[in-house]
């Protein structure tokens, strides 16, 4: 997994790498400028022109003279345009600012007077390099800063950014007023929370994280926030299965969801339990729901809840179930609400909770914590608010702040839905899915990404392992389908995701074996 840290942590790293293992902040800045400017390089091989290189008073903007310097060294034509006062520069900043201008640079000082300067230089450039604001800005732009990431964002040429793009809070990637979209962003010695968010995503588009000279141990020293998941961490954990596996080894899922109108749900859970590898899936619901799911189930068992001893006929259904799957569909009613209770508090074994039966739970997460058997949560960012009692808007705010409140809360795994999704776990750093698609934006897709948890929990016998492996999973099956429909991102169908999970298995089991052992 790739570590990802705060705000804090990386200006700890840094501190580090200058206290302890004596590497002097110019060099910590030289190198950045370098590996920075070798990926400008790379984009002006594919769109060559002038580069303009847009500079802040901080340290942010000493990268940028770097950059500016190694491109000019190399021969293309760097331009630099300064959104500060240069009395105002100091420090590294300032060194990497003389250097530039006494190997023949020229700066362009831009002021609320001479926007229209900084207007020019932009539309002249093929590349934009956004070195304005670094990873320190923990209050909102206004003013010049914020007139210049107008402009940068208007720029009808490429916009790299430099670290973070500017304007965006590091820890949480939510713009702090205005923020630079960039097409790329090359961000220094480690990946930071605010680019992997979803919208921080959005605002940094491809990210390539460069060595500056600070060793992988250091980051011992300062922690982590968080992790990204690769596929072989997920590889890594499915072993490929032995000839002699039977259905009944293969994990057994009951699934309690589903209700009269609503059955829809429980089918798409089962299907992406199947397809995730289960060897059984019993969906379990009221007479009702069990009769209009008989005429619809092929590989999958129905099971009837005894109306007059519903909670003890439940237990006897899920006797001998390797994982359980309790709410879609299920229903907000007292007789459900008992059901959820029932399943989520006092089953022993594992339990995927998703949908109404968040909904049932909600504020009520501190119950959770003695709950007999171990849970995975997975709520989207509606489901979380409820559960935190906030809004969905404050959760997308700070989605690792919100994962961590409710692991905290519950002592459970927890899922949060959506793009870049993320699994928290109790004493775990938070993980980052990268896999997925806009493609996936459609109804059922959650009920399928809860039935691959259950597979992946009958297989794993570990939550918040088998949570992270379902999420990568089922994203990749998203991509996999927008690849096959020409790159497209709309018109995937819920039971489609769970259709092409397997080849996303195969393909991790290939991986696999090529890993060292």
């Amino acid at each position: 997994m790739i570590p990802v840290l705060s705000r804090e942590q990386i200006r700890a790293l840094d501190r580090h790498a200058i206290d302890h293992l004596r590497v002097p902040s110019l060099v910590l800045m030289e190198n950045a400028g370098r590996g920075a400017a070798e990926v400008v390089e790379r984009a002006l091989a594919r769109r060559p022109g002038p580069v303009t290189i847009v500079c802040g008073a901080g340290n942010n903007g000493g990268d940028g003279f770097v950059v500016a310097r190694r491109l000019r060294s190399r021969g293309y034509e760097a331009r630099v345009s300064l959104v500060a006062n240069p009395e105002r520069l100091s420090g590294d900043a300032r060194v990497n600012h003389d250097a530039w201008v006494g190997t023949g640079g020229a700066v362009v000082s831009v002021t609320e007077a001479g926007l229209d300067r900084l207007d020019a230089e932009l539309a002249r450039a093929t590349i934009v390099v956004d070195a304005l604001l670094g990873t320190g800005l923990d209050r909102p732009v206004a003013g010049l800063l914020g007139d210049a990431i107008e402009r940068i964002n208007r720029a009808p040429g490429v916009r790299i950014a430099l670290d973070i793009p500017s304007g965006l809070d590091a820890n949480t990637g939510c713009p702090l007023g205005g923020a630079v979209r960039a097409h790329e962003t090359v961000t220094f010695a480690r990946m930071k929370l605010g680019l992997v968010t979803s919208i921080g995503a959005e605002h940094a588009g491809h990210v390539t994280v460069v060595d500056i000279g600070i060793p992988e141990p250091a980051s011992e020293a300062v922690g982590e926030s968080a992790r990204v998941l690769e596929s072989s961490d997920v590889a890594a954990r499915l072993a490929r299965r032995p000839l002699s596996l039977h259905k009944g080894a293969a994990g057994r899922v009951t699934v309690v969801a589903g209700s009269p109108g609503k059955t829809g749900a429980a089918l798409l859970v089962a299907r992406g339990a199947l397809r995730g590898g289960a060897g059984l899936v019993t969906l379990c619901g009221s007479q009702e729901t069990a009769e209009a799911l008989d005429g619809r189930v092929l590989e999958e068992m129905t099971a009837r809840i005894d109306p007059a001893r519903p909670l003890p006929s439940l237990d006897e259904h899920l006797a001998g179930s390797d994982a359980v799957v309790v709410g879609p569909g299920l229903g907000l009613d007292r007789a459900a609400r008992e059901i959820v209770d029932h399943v989520v508090l006092r089953h022993p074994g594992f339990v995927v909770v998703d949908a109404d039966a968040l909904t049932h739970l909600a504020g009520r997460l501190g119950e959770l914590r003695g709950a007999a058997g171990k849970l995975v949560l997975t709520p989207h960012p509606g489901e979380m608010a409820r559960l935190l009692a906030t809004t969905s808007v404050d959760v997308e705010q700070d989605r690792f702040g919100a994962v961590a409140r409710a692991v905290d809360a519950s002592r459970s795994v927890v899922l949060l839905k959506g793009a870049r999704t993320l699994i928290g776990g109790p004493s775990q750093s938070t993980v980052v899915n990268p896999s997925g698609s806009p493609a996936l934006a459609t109804a059922g897709s959650g009920d399928v990404l809860s039935g691959i948890t259950a597979a992946m929990l009958a297989a794993l016998h570990d939550p918040f392992h088998a949570a992270c492996a379902a999420a990568y999973v089922h994203g990749a099956a998203g991509e996999a389908w927008s690849r096959a429909h020409g790159s497209a991102d709309r018109g995937l169908l819920a039971h489609e995701i769970a259709d092409g999970v397997p080849s996303v298995i195969a393909d991790l089991t290939r991986e696999r074996r090529s890993l060292p052992h």
